[in-house]
């Protein structure tokens, strides 16, 4: 397999995971004791509002205003603390990334950004409920100057089909992980590819009470899964996994 993304493009999300503490400081005009202090609690004070106000009948609500800017915090603690490992699902998104890519559920656009520095893809469609998400998106990738290669969503175009799908950490957020697999299925490509995770776990302590667990549903999305798609191997040690059509 070969890499596509530059080694340069690696050693800087490794360095700093695309100096995601400093876009946060300067979109959020935050000190530097602020931005520790909410890296800290941030996975914390969002585990605490979903385990006190989540509710599948409203969860579109709660992830498009309820998180407010929380999920920038949870999400971007992760990707430093656990830098080594998004890495590898880089280095995953660059062997297969070509041409259209959707990355679906982006939250704070480090795979987004990873996919708009392949010199194969020729445009990245960043599609997230969360409006506070699309803004830090849109601020990151001007930063990068990468915002003319990056279009940002509320929802998947109509019409649209691509030749890479991408979503990391999303399907468990979904009341019928099933139906979106279905849709991935609709809207690629037929040589395109698929590279996703998901985590059906509310966890050892309910840290994460937004994710599904129902063993029905889990059942009819890997029914769905396994029946629309096979599975393309590849040599990292992380969730992620590559699909292509059968």
């Amino acid at each position: 397999m070969s890499q596509v993304i530059s080694t340069e493009a690696l050693s800087a999300f490794q360095k700093n995971c695309f100096n995601i503490k400093e876009h946060l400081k300067n979109y959020l005009q935050i000190d530097e004791d602020v931005l520790e202090q909410k890296l800290s609690t941030g996975t914390q004070e969002i585990g605490d509002l979903g385990r006190a106000s989540f509710d599948w009948q409203s969860a579109d609500d709660f992830y498009r205003n309820e998180v407010e800017h929380l999920y920038l915090f949870d999400l971007a603690n992760w990707h430093l603390v656990c830098r080594e490992y998004i890495g590898d699902t880089i280095k995953l998104l660059s062997d297969n990334a070509r041409g259209i890519v959707l990355d679906f559920g982006g939250g704070i656009g480090t795979h987004t950004l990873a996919a708009a520095l392949c010199p194969e893809v020729n445009a990245v469609v960043y599609c997230d409920i969360n409006p506070i998400n699309r803004d830090f998106v849109s601020y990151r990738a001007t930063q990068m100057g990468l915002r003319d290669k990056i279009k940002i969503v509320e929802q998947i175009p109509e019409e649209m089909n691509f030749d890479t799908i991408m979503s990391f950490d999303v399907l468990e957020h979904l009341y019928d992980p099933g139906a979106q697999i279905l849709k991935f299925h609709e809207i690629l490509k037929e040589d395109g590819k698929a590279v996703l995770n998901w985590c059906f776990f509310k966890g050892f302590n309910q840290e994460h009470p937004f994710h599904l667990d129902d063993p029905q549903k889990i059942e009819a999305f890997f029914r769905l899964l396994q029946s629309n798609f096979v599975e393309v191997f590849h040599p990292y040690f992380i969730t992620a996994r590559c699909y292509r059509k059968w």
